[in-house]
């Protein structure tokens, strides 16, 4: 593949270990329980954005599953690496996992406060 060919979703999953690419589609599986959401695919992720705005992003690497989450509130946890104010209302929060059992409810949770910050909810 020529070094400016087109990013997708295939090629961010093309030879990474098996369990990081799981933890990639289980990601998505549990975005997709808030609604719909489109994809817009870059070099460093793939970022998931609602009918405002992006909310997320992520990607399998070699030690499971990088990305990050917009929220409302600055969350402090072993899987948050990172989090920087991004707006007036939002953090960026860059998070990594490496097993099944680290994306919980509690990470769920995070997931819909994300979602709603992709439907607007941070300007209400």
């Amino acid at each position: 593949m020529t070094p400016d060919a087109e990013w997708t979703i295939e090629r961010h999953l093309e030879g990474q270990p098996e369990f990081a690419v799981e933890l990639f589609d289980r990601f998505i599986e549990l975005v997709s329980t808030f609604g719909p959401f489109t994809y817009a695919v870059s070099k460093s992720s793939i970022t998931l954005k609602g009918s405002r705005r992006g909310f997320a992003g992520a990607r399998p690497v070699t030690a499971g599953l990088r990305g990050y989450l917009d929220l409302q509130r600055a969350v402090s946890d072993p899987r948050i690496r990172s989090v920087a104010p991004y707006t007036q209302r939002l953090f960026v929060h860059h998070f990594q996992v490496a097993t099944m059992s680290e994306l919980d409810d509690e990470f769920v949770g995070w997931l819909g406060e994300a979602y709603a910050v992709g439907e607007g909810m941070h300007l209400r």
